[in-house]
């Protein structure tokens, strides 16, 4: 059983961007596509910056997925992986709307290599 945590009301969350937002103290990147919600670390692997919330949104073929600001790679919304090294991944974070607010769970599933 996850334990939710609310974040904020839906209409905050602005639709194909990015926010950040703490869990526990942890930065998570909350994405708003027009397919859903999607929650990841906030760290990028790369560079160590917590930027991912800013990233890019956008789709590498059918596959949502958000590009980090800044040395470019691109990462799964929906899986964590990253698309350009398989080796490398973000965590990913259970999300959902609840009475209108959107509530984030600690990480759905670890990425493994």
């Amino acid at each position: 059983m996850n334990d939710w945590t609310s974040i904020c009301p839906t209409g905050r969350l602005p639709v194909e961007r990015g926010m950040a937002a703490l869990l526990d103290g942890e930065q998570v990147a909350l994405f708003r596509t027009a397919d859903g919600l999607h929650a990841l670390s906030n760290r990028d692997p790369f560079s160590g910056a917590m930027v991912m919330s800013r990233g890019i949104i956008g789709c590498r073929g059918r596959r949502p997925m958000v590009a980090s600001p800044i040395y470019k790679q691109a990462f799964d919304l929906e899986t964590g992986r990253c698309l350009d090294d398989p080796t490398v991944g973000l965590e990913v974070y259970a999300v959902r709307v609840d009475a209108g607010m959107v509530q984030v769970a600690r990480p759905a599933r670890a990425l493994s290599a």
